[in-house]
């Protein structure tokens, strides 16, 4: 297993950008166990943190470099800020296309990465399984499966009746002008609204991504979820929805990215000898 913190400098955003690679590489063998082809190239997961967070939370808040061991994965974590991974015309920053191009394609550069769309999945957690639905909803010729976890789904034409003042400021006009510009209707009524999005690439006859849905029965963002799951019924979208007991925190984000882990079409990879498996 090789663990890298890499920094890279990105023509997208115009600044260093930090992130964690997570390859499940270099093991050591028992004489009688078979080896992995070396030029084998690796399915991968690039997986999307949540607002206030960064690259690290879901190393340091889940199991993730034990499971992409265990199923032959690479994962890419990268910095998001607080930017829900969209574009933004107004100040420039790009974190869609960053996510979904200039990352792809400098990991698929650096890292022995599989270049099939079969093989490129892309999750998150609330701000980011939007950005994963969003991102993989948009550039679907990229990513073959979307696992969204607690996605918050909130961008619609109501951002425009946010209040000036709030509890936190997640919930301010101010916070959401500085994702999607000053027109905070027009946001709610473009792509970025992802019904909007799944309306327009259903008009054009697109095979979606799969899809994976789970969500804390006591989490606040529960009716928005189920509201999101109804609307792909409705469009008879095929996806996975589970609602479970949990709220919106590490404990149901750790349990539930296995088996999102579990429903990806992944390969269990010999466990070699590590310092937990000397047998």
């Amino acid at each position: 297993m090789a663990l890298l913190k890499v920094s890279f400098v990105s023509e997208t955003l115009h600044r260093a950008v930090p992130l964690v690679v997570i390859l499940p590489t270099d093991k050591i063998y028992k004489a009688n166990q078979p080896k992995r082809p070396v030029d084998k190239p690796y399915k991968t997961l690039y997986l999307l943190h949540g607002v206030l967070g960064n690259e690290e939370d879901w190393l340091t808040g889940t199991r993730i470099q034990r499971w992409a061991e265990a199923n032959d994965l690479a994962a890419v974590m990268p910095a998001g800020e607080n930017s829900f991974y969209v574009d933004n015309a107004f100040t420039g920053r790009a974190y869609s296309r960053f996510i979904a191009q200039e990352l792809v394609e400098f990991t698929r550069k650096s890292f022995p990465l599989s270049p099939k769309k079969e093989d490129t999945f892309i999750g998150g957690l609330s701000m980011g399984g939007y950005g994963a639905l969003y991102n993989g909803l948009k550039y679907h010729d990229t990513f073959g499966a979307i696992v969204a976890l607690s996605a918050a789904l909130m961008v619609d034409e109501s951002l425009a009746d946010l209040p000036e003042q709030a509890e936190w400021f997640g919930a301010t006009k101010a916070f959401w002008q500085g994702v999607f510009g000053p027109d905070l209707k027009a946001a709610g009524q473009s792509e970025c609204n992802l019904k909007v999005l799944i309306n327009n690439l259903l008009a054009q006859k697109v095979a979606l991504p799969a899809i994976y849905l789970a969500i804390g029965d006591d989490d606040k963002l529960l009716a928005a979820n189920v509201d999101f799951h109804e609307f792909l019924d409705q469009k008879q979208v095929a996806h996975v929805f589970k609602v479970a007991p949990g709220s919106h925190g590490w404990d149901f984000w750790d349990r539930h990215l296995k088996r999102a882990l579990d429903w990806l079409p992944l390969e269990q990879a010999s466990a070699g000898i590590n310092s937990g498996n000397v047998n």
